[in-house]
């Protein structure tokens, strides 16, 4: 078996769809020693538009699929991770809103298999872009191996040092934008009168600095931290209180995954994936309701055998999304017959 990867955000990109390129290349290199694996770069990739390689299967990881793909005699799979751009449309600029709409929609077309990240994605796909239901598989991401890594408390400390973390924290992981809510976090904090520093982890953004002056109006401490090494991670998570993950919206949600792994609580949003990812283990508040964020944020930080429930749970779930059951899901979608 001989499969191509569109691998340009496994080159290029940090965040979720890099994270998801380089876990899925390494699962089949892992799982499927016996397949050739080609990784398609920027540049290769915008020749193989023109002249996609021989292979059995062609996997676009991100979305989209060359517009030459019908010429090609492989098997074509796409993953795809979400809408939001469809839902939040004020979020993202009209060119790119439009790009990625072209890109999606001629993907869910032409793809003879779309892998989606969660259940709620597989929807999306087919209320906004119309997609064959028949066509999608639903294959569930995991997580990093470095997160299911014993953390001592060496590291722990080490890391807090590092980044001049305090003794304890709060801890809210992701890029800092709207879609975010790291505002609203914030102001749940406040209300509810909960004193512990809140340490937000992602790039600089105007969006951040907004969050800064909020916080420093509401008497909120928080500490942004940008260019956090993604080895120091791990113990981050595991320093933490609390992760806070108050997004209105994601395709998976994957730092739900990285602190049920660690052994950290989360309190995440209702609606969208969030309840696929955490299960039973994680608390749950509307995203928008900030007296909702606060009390719930306050029944983990009071109650000790809430926590450790939560901790227990935890460990249940992250196993759902050990890599041996996601590359048996994923090899199994990429078997099937074209």
């Amino acid at each position: 078996m001989r499969i191509v990867f569109d691998a340009k955000r496994y080159f290029h990109n940090s965040r979720g769809l890099g994270n998801y390129s380089r876990d899925v290349v390494r699962l089949i290199r892992e799982y499927a020693p016996n397949w050739e694996v080609v990784l398609m770069d920027k540049s290769g990739l915008s020749r193989s538009f023109m002249n996609i390689p021989p292979c059995d299967i062609y996997h676009g990881l991100s979305g989209e699929l060359p517009f030459t793909i019908g010429r090609s005699q492989a098997r074509s799979v796409v993953t795809m991770h979400d809408a939001i751009f469809i839902r939040y449309p004020e979020l993202y600029s009209p060119t790119y809103r439009w790009l990625f709409t072209q890109k999606v929609r001629f993907a869910c077309k032409a793809a003879d298999t779309i892998i989606a990240i969660s259940e709620q994605t597989k929807r999306d796909m087919i209320e906004f872009f119309h997609a064959d239901e028949s066509k999608i598989r639903v294959v569930y991401q995991g997580c990093s191996n470095i997160f299911r890594q014993p953390v001592s408390a060496e590291q722990i400390a080490e890391v807090k040092k590092k980044y001049d973390l305090p003794e304890n924290y709060l801890l809210d992981v992701g890029a800092i934008e709207p879609r975010k809510n790291l505002k609203k976090l914030i102001q749940a904090m406040a209300a509810a009168k909960i004193d512990l520093p809140l340490v937000a982890i992602g790039g600089h953004s105007k969006y951040a600095d907004e969050a800064a002056a909020l916080a420093q109006q509401s008497g909120v401490t928080l500490l942004l931290r940008h260019g956090v090494t993604f080895a120091d991670f791990p113990s981050i998570y595991k320093g933490a209180e609390v992760l806070c993950y108050p997004s209105i919206f994601e395709g998976f949600g994957i730092p739900i995954l990285e602190a049920m792994c660690v052994g950290t609580p989360v309190l995440t949003s209702t609606g969208s994936c969030f309840a696929e990812t955490g299960g039973e283990a994680a608390l749950y508040a509307n995203p928008l309701d900030i007296e909702e964020i606060g009390a719930q944020l306050n029944r983990i930080l009071t109650n000790n055998h809430l926590r450790q429930e939560m901790v227990a749970k935890g460990a249940v779930q992250a196993n759902r999304f050990t890599d041996e059951q996601v590359a048996k899901n994923l090899i199994r979608v990429l078997q099937e017959p074209k």
